[in-house]
């Protein structure tokens, strides 16, 4: 990788932990795309792993408290194990192009449900009831694309959680997702060497800017924040179309 990839690619993570500080989930939405651009959508799941495993462990331990039913985390982040694993296996087997494409259609599908439903609630009842098949399908899409946000966050965004339960929840998803995908990823050849160092490296800029994304949640609105975050997939997304298509 070159110099000047390697300096975008932590920019890329910077990015990503600053969502990440702000609302406590999101980070791959951002990095994501970005590396993709720049490598291709294996390296980009691969070098998120470690950045993955530890930012949502420190917020994880951070909030373990405040998670509100734990039988509905507990069966969302198994759920999301089995698809993560599943679709670690569809990463290795499918073509660059299908992955890029897959990203950014994922990423406008993400912007366009949160223009339209920004207000949209769920009951924690039927949440319960809806835990496993959103669970396995938002695994799935992180296994294969390392973007679940579209379904998971979206999901239990839904459910009106406060901050820190909301952060809890999904901290509990994604580690359990991390722990499917490594094993995964290093039994098919996708996680290598090169990759794994890069993935622990990834994981600096990431959580050192976790705590700007704190600040900025505390001094900046939330309608503002989101349109920023959102403009600024809607660009990764078409650009990540312009790769294939032109």
């Amino acid at each position: 990788m070159s110099y000047e990839h390697l300096f975008l690619v932590c920019v890329a993570f910077a990015l990503g932990g600053i969502l990440k500080g702000a609302i406590g989930a999101g980070a791959p939405i951002l990095a994501v795309p970005i590396m993709a651009i720049l490598v291709d959508v294996p390296f980009a799941v691969a070098v998120f792993i470690m950045p993955n495993i530890l930012s949502n462990a420190v917020q994880g331990w951070q909030f373990r408290a405040h998670i509100p039913d734990k039988g509905f985390a507990l069966r969302f982040a198994l759920a999301g194990l089995v698809g993560a694993g599943l679709g670690t296996i569809a990463l290795a087997g499918l073509s660059s192009a299908i992955l890029t494409t897959s990203v950014a259609v994922i990423v406008l599908v993400y912007v366009t449900f949160r223009l339209i439903q920004p207000g949209w609630t769920l009951d924690m009842s039927l949440a319960n009831r809806l835990a496993v098949p959103v669970g396995t399908i938002g695994g799935v899409l992180q296994g294969a694309t390392g973007l679940s946000a579209p379904v998971s966050i979206t999901f239990v965004n839904a459910l009106r959680l406060e901050r820190k339960q909301f952060i809890a929840t999904m901290s509990l998803f994604f580690s359990f997702m991390a722990l499917a995908q490594l094993p995964v990823q290093i039994a098919l050849g996708i996680m290598t060497t090169e990759r794994f160092a890069y993935s622990v490296l990834a994981s600096l800029p990431l959580v050192a800017f976790m705590p700007v994304g704190g600040f900025l949640a505390r001094h900046v609105s939330r309608e503002v924040f989101d349109r920023i975050i959102l403009s600024l997939l809607t660009l990764l997304a078409f650009r990540l179309l312009a790769e294939n298509f032109y």
